[in-house]
């Protein structure tokens, strides 16, 4: 019978025991349904979720809300939107119960005063030229400045297409103010022309990405098995989807049979009582979904499959340590 124990050597040993007690249990909020950007192939515009429920504007019941979130065994609260900066008194509620992760766009700068080592991750969507298509501004040149040389600030990295050839620049502007990257894939869920993916294309951009992760291990949090995961969909020869996502809301979840899912987890609206499906959107086609957070639980809450072989068990440590990173449970 193989074990954990059996399969590492003393050094992997070590660092799957550091992960294992950490018992990650998350769940997703939308502060608000307010933006200030509209971006094409934003999830949460094009499935017309910022209309799914109006707004709770009473602080206190915020307050309420995310204590009975604490009961329920939450404690990673991963903030989105809308952009949860235009309201930080319900992002305040929050860090100041729980370990708190909060997604923005970067336009409006968190105040470090206020929320000292709240962890940001800001939204980037390629080049100047990309982002001025997709998003209608270059959003780079205002959140660097905001966030530059921030100890828990990195940059989300949504790789289109069109910049095949092109990550090294990005990465090294990330790396010269001092921040840390994350890449993931562009779904396209609006088709825009141009941004879907080939195989042709995920084969070249799997090569670059693993290419940035030797050159700028420093600045890159990423692992090559996640980069073969997201790229080809599949996982020890499985393909991704409906059938295989760990992030779907519990109650809303009648799969049968019911996959290896996240503990509990549900996304949940802004007015703290809709329930959103997943962590995208009900719009989505889970088959071509290339969300980074929903492939690196899919290989989280399977860690038996992992343990055919060392080398399998190690790519899922990899991945969980990467995970862990983003949301600060271990160091970078």
């Amino acid at each position: 019978m193989k074990t954990v124990s059996s399969l590492l050597d003393d050094h992997w040993y070590e660092r799957y025991r550091r992960i294992s007690k950490l018992n990650i249990r998350s769940s997703i909020y939308d502060v608000t349904n307010r933006c200030n950007l509209r971006c094409k192939g934003c999830f949460f515009f094009s499935s017309g979720e910022h209309k799914a429920a109006d707004e709770e504007m009473d602080l206190g019941r915020w307050e309420t809300f995310i204590d009975s979130e604490m009961q329920r065994g939450v404690n990673l609260a991963i903030l989105i939107g809308g952009e949860p900066t235009l309201c930080l008194d319900r992002v305040e509620a929050f860090y100041q119960r729980l370990p708190t992760f909060c997604a923005t766009n970067g336009l409006i700068r968190v105040p470090r005063d206020r929320f000292p080592d709240m962890m940001i991750g800001i939204s980037l969507w390629g080049s100047e030229t990309d982002e001025t298509v997709l998003r209608g501004k270059d959003t780079f040149s205002i959140s660097s400045k905001h966030y530059a040389g921030d100890p828990y600030t990195y940059y989300l990295y949504t790789i289109t297409p069109k910049q095949i050839g092109k990550t090294e620049r990005i990465i090294r502007k990330i790396r010269d103010v001092g921040l840390k990257v994350h890449m993931q894939l562009l779904s396209n869920d609006e088709g825009v022309d141009g941004f879907s993916w080939s195989p042709e294309e995920l084969d070249a951009i799997r090569a670059e990405m693993d290419a940035m992760l030797d050159a700028y291990p420093e600045t890159v949090i990423s692992s090559k098995y996640y980069h073969e995961i997201i790229t080809t969909g599949k996982m020890l020869g499985r393909p991704f989807g409906w059938m295989e996502c760990p992030s779907v809301t519990i109650t809303m979840d009648n799969r049968d049979p019911r996959p290896r899912r996240l503990t509990n987890f549900i996304r949940w609206a802004s007015d703290l009582k809709t329930m959103h499906r997943c962590c995208t959107s009900e719009t989505r086609d889970c088959s071509t979904c290339k969300d980074g957070a929903a492939h690196m639980s899919w290989v989280m809450v399977n860690k038996r499959a992992h343990m055919r072989s060392t080398k399998d068990l190690q790519n899922w440590i990899e991945i969980y340590e990467m995970f862990a990173k983003l949301y600060q449970f271990i160091p970078w």
